[in-house]
């Protein structure tokens, strides 16, 4: 792995935008790939990477991402504030058409700088993001390519699988 990692957010967001086709060609590689054989390249470069980027100097992901909220996780959130779940869903919570409930606000109601002020109770997107220990990473490149231009941890996971996969563009 690469031991200069890029945490600016500015040059992050850059570097992504120049390499849109770079990535849309890193997925369809990463498809032909065997997927338990990049899960193993993935899980040690994930934490290597975890370890290194302070997420507390960075909230990206808090000021640009749709939270999903479950509505146990909303019934804590209640409990943890001491108001009604109806207020605290008023305030905070919406539900879409379907049902489905979303933090209400981007960046996050609870961002306060680039801390979590329910860090305890925060919602298990949150607890996960992004979501590069879990396996099935050819999978759901899709979806992580989405936060490549805005974390720095996904940036530099998969700028050190290109590397170790000899991916050539």
């Amino acid at each position: 792995m690469n031991k200069t990692l890029i945490t600016d957010l500015t040059e992050i967001a850059q570097l992504a935008e120049s390499r849109y086709s770079e990535n849309l060609a890193f997925r369809h590689f990463m498809a032909q790939q065997d997927a338990a054989a990049t899960d193993e390249l993935v899980f040690p470069l994930q934490e290597a990477v975890t370890k290194a980027v302070d997420c507390c100097a960075c909230g990206n992901c808090c000021r640009s991402m749709m939270v999903d909220v479950t509505e146990e996780e909303a019934n804590s959130l209640a409990e943890a504030l001491n108001e009604p779940l109806a207020v605290v869903k008023s305030k905070y919570i919406e539900e879409s058409l379907s049902g489905r409930l979303l933090v209400s606000s981007m960046p996050c109601h609870f961002l306060e700088g680039n801390l979590c002020r329910i860090y305890d109770n925060r919602f298990s997107t949150c607890r996960s993001f992004p979501h590069l220990d879990q396996p099935g990473f050819n999978a759901r490149l899709f979806f992580i390519l989405q936060h490549y231009g805005r974390c720095p941890i996904v940036f530099n996971v998969v700028e050190a699988l290109k590397a170790c996969t000899n991916f050539t563009p």
